[in-house]
């Protein structure tokens, strides 16, 4: 190496040594106020300085600084959990797009595992979902680009662009002998996160796919159709949360107070060594918005009494594990189907200086009765497997998750196998043909209409509902006894 070179790498590092130590002294410094001062890492610091010397002084391009700080920022936060991201002024700016219920792109909640970008869940009526993208997908390719070692938020730019515009994905599905390749057409996503169906009289169907905005209002408004469809109060209902990857905090609170008491904590977190967090309570003031009224305002009043059953399975994330936790906790509802994501971390957004932010794990969630939900998920109370469902994929699948923080196994996703008996009995099957799009339309109006007779798990949350007494069995309650019918001889001296 020449004696230029050398004198570029000595002047680069001490000028960046200089700059990091002089910033962490200071936020030593303040830190210092709260707890005693912990001694600077400066092996650490020297060793990252050689690393920015070097690639300033022998990197084949003149890399900007900017550029090469933003990337030791993302590398920084990304490596200390799956849900943790630096997001640059775009990124940030789609976040918040997508919380309001409509944007550009794909439609699909989608996460990080062993480098490559993976399907949490496909969003109903998007491109996404008709073009048959499936939870647990791994996204190989964007157009003839490999994801490994993308961000998240590297594919969503990428996935989004304007409305009516062609792209590519390759897809790597569990069991599937080659890759899959999808050809979408961007499209505005307009998310209905809620709807409702009737599915027999006195009996009502709510279905939740994303927690955003206004989602505890349309759950209100879902409830009062369903009454006046059924002519009459409601004797039981479904809350399906299936494939529900979860949203906004308020919104997952605001739908537990619509079946909960009054006052009742719905959630709760723990920070850094078990310090205590917030306490989210079905009061009104901890889900209403700054800017509106409460959204549960004339809820008709059956929904805090009447048997209800929540359908999870392994797509069912975040804010849903929170509302089946807690109506669970309660016993206020029989959770129904297979055991759900595992995903108990809060992820806040801090905005920096200069307009970027970062999406940081602070806390974990617990239940009212003060279970951790992470890396294990909610256990459903009457397990229903999805025949149809081959593969599920789960928070302890993803690479550097953070485990259950009161002990036991983390529960990974598995391959679905066959029964004893359907495998003495069942002959392998045909491949089948290749639908035709009209075909495909049909399968995808028929997953969005709710059918009991198609859909075990479904069957066996509307029987429960119509059972009180199994229902409350299944709760782990005693069912109300009748009161005992009196002979005609005590009739008489009560008469008397």
């Amino acid at each position: 190496m020449s004696k230029s070179t050398l004198k570029k790498v000595a002047l680069y590092t001490l000028g960046a040594f200089s700059g990091i130590a002089v910033s962490l002294s200071v936020q030593s410094f303040a830190a210092g106020a709260d707890k005693k001062e912990e001694a600077l890492p400066v092996q650490s610091i020297r060793t990252m300085a050689e690393v920015y010397g070097q690639i300033k002084a022998n990197y084949y391009q003149d890399k900007p600084d900017a550029e090469l700080f933003e990337g030791a920022m993302k590398g920084m936060v990304s490596g200390l959990d799956p849900h943790s991201e630096y997001m640059d002024k775009k990124g940030y700016a789609d976040l918040k797009e997508s919380t309001r219920g409509e944007f550009g792109g794909l439609g699909m909640e989608i996460g990080q595992e062993d480098g490559f970008i993976k399907v949490v869940a496909p969003i109903e009526d998007t491109p996404a979902e008709r073009a048959g993208v499936k939870s647990g997908d791994f996204i190989v390719k964007i157009n003839n680009e490999s994801t490994r070692g993308m961000s998240v938020s590297e594919a969503v730019k990428k996935m989004r662009g304007e409305p009516g515009t062609k792209i590519t994905l390759t897809l790597s599905r569990k069991n599937a002998d080659k890759p899959i390749v999808v050809n979408l057409t961007r499209a505005i996503i307009k998310v209905k996160s809620v709807r409702n169906h009737l599915l027999e009289p006195g009996y009502g169907y709510i279905r939740i796919t994303q927690f955003q905005a206004p989602t505890i209002a349309a759950v209100n408004t879902a409830a009062q159709d369903l009454i006046k469809q059924n002519k009459a109060p409601l004797k039981g209902l479904i809350l399906d949360l299936r494939d529900d990857p979860g949203g906004l905090l308020n919104a997952a609170v605001g739908v537990s107070a619509a079946f909960l008491p009054s006052d009742v904590t719905v959630v709760s977190t723990k920070g850094r060594d078990g310090k205590e967090g917030m306490v989210l309570t079905s009061a009104p003031e901890d889900y209403i918005s700054a800017s509106g009224g409460d959204p549960l305002e004339n809820l008709p009043p059956e929904l805090k009494d009447i048997p209800v059953t929540v359908l999870i399975n392994a797509g069912s994330a975040s804010a849903s594990e929170i509302v089946a936790g807690a109506l669970q906790d309660h016993k206020r509802a029989v959770i129904v189907g297979t055991q759900s994501f595992g995903k108990g971390s809060v992820q806040t957004v801090i905005p920096l200086s200069n307009g970027s932010a970062m999406k940081l794990t602070t806390s974990l969630y617990y239940t009212p009765n003060d279970r951790s939900i992470q890396a294990q998920g909610i256990v459903p109370d009457v397990e229903v497997k999805d025949k149809d469902r081959t593969y599920e994929s789960r928070e302890a699948d993803l690479v550097g998750h953070i485990g259950n923080p009161l002990g036991g196994e983390d529960v990974n996703g598995n391959v679905a196998t066959p029964t004893s008996d359907t495998a003495e009995t069942e002959q392998p099957a045909e491949k089948p043909k290749a639908k035709t799009d009209k075909e495909k339309e049909e399968d995808i109006i028929a997953r969005r209409t709710p059918n009991p007779d198609k859909d075990e798990q479904l069957r066996k949350a509307l029987d429960l509902v119509k059972d009180p007494a199994e229902w409350q069995k299944s709760l782990g309650l005693a069912a109300k006894k009748p009161a005992p019918k009196k002979d005609n001889k005590e009739a008489e001296k009560d008469s008397e």
